[in-house]
């Protein structure tokens, strides 16, 4: 888990579920120079036939960037030989350190680098059974800690270990003093995001606005607005939403602008998740302002979703094929009285009408089905009754190919030879299938093509009969 920050102070927030911890301020100070002195302890190797030894410390040192600094250090001890003679050992060495910030002005450390001990006596240059002689180079590693009195004068404890590259002779060390800062001045947060001008990535964060380790902000929801900033940090992906970082909604419907694709949707009305208006009767009247929600399919409505029945006989206008039908009247499903064809209102025949009959085939087939038997009968009723009327039985197809051309014809002639069956005569009903030559609509979603795919009922000439 990232660390994030806000206006340099410690904090714990909750973002996105998650806490998100704020560490401890850095160090407030940029050094440049460091000089120091110690009293040191030495302790040699046995090799050396030296006892532990007291002396001290000098030390320079240069800060470097990512609290790094380079260091030379000059040290001194007088140790005792076992054998009794007084021995001086001088230590010169030269170490990389790095620097961890403790607190404001605490820091530890670890350091590598190489140095040099020399070792020196009166009886030199002579037999090392009493000491050793001349010098021996190594490696030298060790680790600290200094602690801050005052912003640039700090106590200083530090333990080393150096080992000698011929030989293996290890000697360790262990020194406090004070170190004196020059040349450091404070260090400065611009955007004060908690972090300093020299590590911040991203100096002009907007105050308030929670950052991680390189001062740069985060926006969890990717909604452009960064996270402190942000008063709904929980935003859907693609949303629009306003300076506060806020979901905006025009049209009120609970979809926010940018994912709503219905962005005008009328107050009140129901939608799905996309944001437009669901319809569950599809009587064109808006879930949520429809007043009548189970409207039977293709009954008119008003305004408010709800169906009208122009001449009472409960046969709701949309599904009534004879909407005047005289009050009182006694009428089939379709609206009409008995023996009347759908559409003319218990009125004859009218030359060039056309009335498109309640005949749903299965696709792809040209087998009359046993709902179109009520339909029927009452027009080979109609026709018997009126000899003087010529009709054509036309069915349309919403394909292209020279098949759906045939299975119009065929689904004609299955309508005139039940109506035949009847008793109805030869000459007063022809049979053409027109295929897709006359669609009603160019649409290709499922219910256009219902529509296209009808049977409809042409008089052709009306004369007087029986």
């Amino acid at each position: 888990m990232g660390t994030c920050r806000v206006a340099g102070r410690v904090a714990a927030l909750v973002l996105g579920g998650a806490v998100c911890a704020l560490p401890l301020e850095a160090q407030q100070r940029r050094y440049f120079i460091e000089v120091g002195a110690a009293g040191a302890v030495t302790s040699f190797d046995d090799a050396t036939n030296l006892e532990t030894g007291v002396g001290g410390a000098m030390r320079l040192g240069v800060w470097l960037p990512y609290r790094l600094s380079l260091e030379g250090e000059f040290g001194f001890s007088s140790p005792d030989s076992r054998a009794g003679p007084s021995w001086s050992a001088r230590t010169y060495a030269f170490s990389l350190l790095g620097n961890l910030p403790v607190g404001q002005t605490s820091s530890a450390y670890l350091k590598l680098g190489l140095g040099s001990t020399s070792y020196d006596n009166n009886l030199c240059p002579g037999s090392t059974v009493l000491g050793p002689c001349g010098s021996a180079s190594g490696v030298l590693g060790g680790a600290g800690f200094r602690a801050g009195i005052t912003p640039t004068i700090m106590a200083r404890i530090e333990g080393t270990g150096m080992r000698a590259s011929e030989g293996g002779v290890i000697n360790l060390g262990a020194s406090l003093g004070l170190s004196v800062m020059f040349g450091s001045k404070p260090l400065t947060d611009a955007d004060r995001d908690g972090v300093y001008d020299t590590d911040d990535r991203c100096p002009n964060t907007p105050l308030g606005t929670l950052t991680d380790e390189r001062g740069c902000p985060s926006d969890s929801d990717n909604d452009g607005v960064f996270d402190g900033l942000d008063r709904c940090p929980g935003t859907p992906a693609g949303a629009s939403v306003n300076a506060a970082g806020c979901p905006e909604d025009a049209d009120a419907d609970n979809v926010p602008d940018g994912v709503d694709q219905c962005p005008d949707t009328p107050a009140g009305a129901a939608v799905d998740a996309k944001g437009c208006p669901q319809d569950a009767d599809e009587d064109g009247v808006s879930d949520g302002l429809d007043r009548c929600p189970d409207t039977p399919k293709g009954a008119s409505v008003d305004q408010l979703g709800c169906p009208g029945d122009e001449d009472g006989d409960r046969v709701l206008d949309g599904l009534d094929r004879c909407p005047r039908t005289p009050a009182g009247a006694t009428v089939n499903a379709f609206g009409c009285p008995p023996g009347v064809p759908e559409g003319t209102s218990g009125s004859p025949f009218a030359p060039g009408a056309r009335r498109i009959l309640p005949i749903a085939f299965a696709r792809q087939s040209a087998r009359l089905p046993d709902a179109a038997a009520p339909v029927l009968d009452s027009l080979a009723a109609a026709l018997s009754a009126q000899s003087g009327v010529r009709v054509e039985i036309a069915s349309h197809s919403d394909g292209t190919t020279a098949e759906t051309q045939h299975l119009s014809q065929l689904r004609a002639d299955a309508i005139r030879r039940y109506l035949i069956g009847k008793g109805v005569p030869l000459q007063q009903v022809t049979a053409r299938g027109y295929g897709a030559s006359q669609r009603l609509t160019r649409e290709t979603t499922a219910a256009a093509q219902d529509r296209n795919r009808r049977i409809e009922l042409r008089v052709l000439s009306a004369s007087p009969g029986r």
